[in-house]
């Protein structure tokens, strides 16, 4: 349970941020702020509490969680002799992870309310502190880029196994077809040159086999698809296919009709029409899924080459010509999965003919994640998000445009501070929008936004190569 105490000078000296600090200014600290001491595992801040509080630790130490898809997770920890908590200048206003002591832990404690009085006590002390805060955030910044990328990596990894377990199965699926198909030819084979058909025959017999084949099957009403399939399939029992069904299908998805098969097997020996008739459906639906098995193949392909776009695997971290329809594309597709989870269209209005700018793949492309991201998170499900580019002058422009219920007005000036989020407690840092405009002004670029109920517009300038 936490209990308060008188604090000394004495004892604030062995801080090493208020070392060498006059006596007096020693002396207005223990006045105005007092020692808490909290018991091994007991609760020092708590997720969503007012930050209201400075804490410099003089015995113990705190574990700071956060949480992550819901999940409790170790996060940094705070020793004896460190200073945390918020400090003067701070916009931290809400506490944003939960701390827990480590063993018995003794804290000083100066509310925030004393700290304009501390800046005419200890400008020193005071700028001490700015400059721990300007560290911390830093660190903050880093470790969040660090989180912002292994989150888009979780969502890559959730989104490719998904996408790719399609085409797999797809050529699985393909696979095991055409093992069967492939087994029963030679019966067939055998069965229908053993009534010796003519090579006239057999000519026009393979022309139909050999014939283009559609990837996909011709399209059709259901109604007509029903009475063409019935048609077939009474024609080919009258050539005496046992399961006329069976084959109808097949020869309909390749294309055929009835009116190009009866000339072809009119000529054949009555007794080698079933086996005629069933070595071309078998041969036709083999060159159906080898179709399929490339068109699955070539997703994959497509896939990865998105990956190694997004992730920039083959090229260095160095600023190089860049076409921004590439990486918006690569993020557009790695991020499909999550879009259409959503139920989020996407617009596609792209300037022709754009010029390249200078700059790294994999940093613009967490400035499209982040943007794209906070769009999806915007929008109820059947939204839409635009995706347009544009040449003004010396820049290329990137517009993320979303039909959401807008960013209020009195949130609106303070979206991009660092720290400054509108999401609940531990569920954002308020630092991903902060690291996508210094991304952008590490290209010499500037990020703006502008917001109305039902349109919020993320508008980012890159400037071209060349620009004078």
């Amino acid at each position: 349970m936490t209990t308060t105490a008188p604090i000394l000078p004495d004892e604030l000296a062995q801080i090493a941020m208020f070392a060498d600090l006059p006596t007096s200014t020693l002396q207005w600290l223990a006045n105005r702020g007092a020692r808490r001491i909290f018991a091994p595992g007991e609760t020092v801040v708590q997720t969503g509490d007012e930050a209201e509080y400075m804490m410099a630790l003089l015995r113990g130490g705190i574990q700071f969680y956060g949480q992550r898809n819901g999940q409790r997770e170790p996060g940094f920890r705070v020793e004896v002799g460190q200073v945390t908590g918020v400090l003067p200048y701070s916009r931290l206003r809400i506490i944003s992870r939960e701390g827990v002591a480590l063993g018995e832990t003794e804290a000083f404690m100066l509310h925030r309310n004393l700290f304009p009085e501390l800046e005419q006590v200890s400008p020193e002390l005071v700028q001490r502190l700015v400059g721990l805060m300007s560290d911390r955030a830093r660190l903050e910044a880093r470790s969040q880029e660090r989180d912002d990328k292994l989150r888009a990596l979780g969502k890559l990894s959730a989104g490719l196994a998904h996408e790719l377990n399609n085409p797999a199965a797809a050529i699985m699926r393909a696979a095991e077809n055409l093992a069967t198909l492939l087994q029963a030819k030679p019966a067939l084979l055998l069965e229908f040159v053993r009534h010796c058909p003519s090579p006239e025959t057999l000519q026009a017999l393979a022309e139909l086999a050999t014939g283009s084949v559609a990837p996909t099957p011709p399209t059709q009403s259901a109604l007509a698809r029903a009475d063409a399939e019935d048609e077939l399939a009474d024609w080919l029992e009258t050539q005496g296919v046992s399961d006329g069904y069976q084959l109808a299908g097949g020869l309909l998805d390749a294309g055929l009709t009835l009116s190009q098969l009866e000339p072809v097997v009119a000529d054949l020996p009555e007794p080698a029409r079933p086996a005629a008739l069933s070595w071309l459906e078998g041969q036709l639906t083999t060159r159906r899924l080898v179709l399929d098995v490339q068109e699955a193949g070539s997703r994959i392909t497509t896939l990865v080459a998105n990956v190694k776009t997004y992730s920039h695997m083959d090229r260095g971290s160095n600023f190089a010509p860049l076409d921004v329809h590439d990486g918006l594309e690569s993020t557009l597709n790695i991020m499909s999965y999550c879009l259409r989870e959503e139920k989020v269209t996407v617009v596609r209005d792209y300037a022709p003919a754009l010029p390249p700018v200078s700059g790294q793949v994999s940093s613009l492309n967490q400035v499209w994640t982040n943007l794209l991201d906070n769009a999806i998170d915007a929008l109820p499900p059947g939204g839409e998000i635009t995706v347009r580019t544009r040449q003004e002058g010396d820049f290329v422009r990137v517009f993320i445009i979303d039909n959401g219920p807008g960013i209020p007005p009195e949130v609106l000036p303070h979206i991009m501070e660092p720290f400054y989020t509108t999401k609940p407690a531990g569920e954002g840092t308020g630092l991903g929008l902060d690291i996508a405009l210094r991304i952008i002004e590490q290209h010499g670029g500037r990020l703006e936004v502008q917001s109305v109920p039902g349109r919020t517009e993320f508008g980012v300038w890159l400037p071209v190569i060349g620009r004078n």
